[in-house]
């Protein structure tokens, strides 16, 4: 099944994959403790607006994941203060879904030590949850929250386990985890 870009979140863990149809050629890199999905050096030319931007990144006590440009600014209001609920909420509904051909929902999730929010915002809704097992949100087919088996206890094994789950054409996977005292790791996987 091909569900698009998905995230993972429950309490001390997050994690994203892209996987794409249209996009393949791109890859997580890290910068400055922030990771973004860009193009890999070989892709093509495009002024498609979506295809690169921060999918993991802190904001106050918390890490945030997601699919888009919401990615920031939900990590700035956590900076300055905001529940994680309202931080979701606000900035998903003041971005919308994505006006491209298929209107893509944005999708994001806010990951503390012990406490996990997901949220989407859809042409026909939004959603904002908090989670107190794994939990997941896609693009497509899944774009109500559920439940996920994830395994994984680690960022690099919750973005392996993402980037080898099922769903059809996984591209990239990262993640994070938040421990004691908000000690936050990342990793990312880009493939063989």
């Amino acid at each position: 099944m091909y569900v698009g870009r998905f995230v993972v979140v429950g309490p001390g863990i997050g994690a994203y994959r892209v996987s794409s149809r249209s996009f393949p050629n791109r890859q997580v890199v890290e910068r400055d403790g922030t990771l973004t999905v860009g193009p890999t050096p070989d892709a093509p030319e495009t002024d498609n607006p979506y295809i690169a931007y921060n999918c993991v990144r802190e904001g106050g006590d918390y890490v945030v994941v997601g699919n888009g440009s919401q990615v920031d600014p939900i990590a700035e209001k956590l900076d300055m203060g905001y529940t994680p609920r309202d931080a979701l909420a606000e900035i998903l509904l003041a971005l919308d879904y994505e006006k491209d051909d298929y209107n893509t929902p944005r999708i994001a999730g806010i990951v503390g030590d012990d406490e996990a929010f997901i949220g989407i915002v859809r042409k026909d809704a939004l959603i904002v949850e908090e989670v107190t097992e794994p939990t997941l949100v896609a693009t497509y087919e899944e774009d109500d929250p559920r439940a996920f088996d994830l395994t994984a206890d680690s960022a690099a094994d919750a973005a392996r386990e993402l980037y080898d789950h099922e769903f059809e054409h996984a591209v990239c996977a990262a993640a994070a985890t938040v421990g004691d005292e908000g000690a936050v790791e990342t990793a990312f996987y880009n493939g063989e």
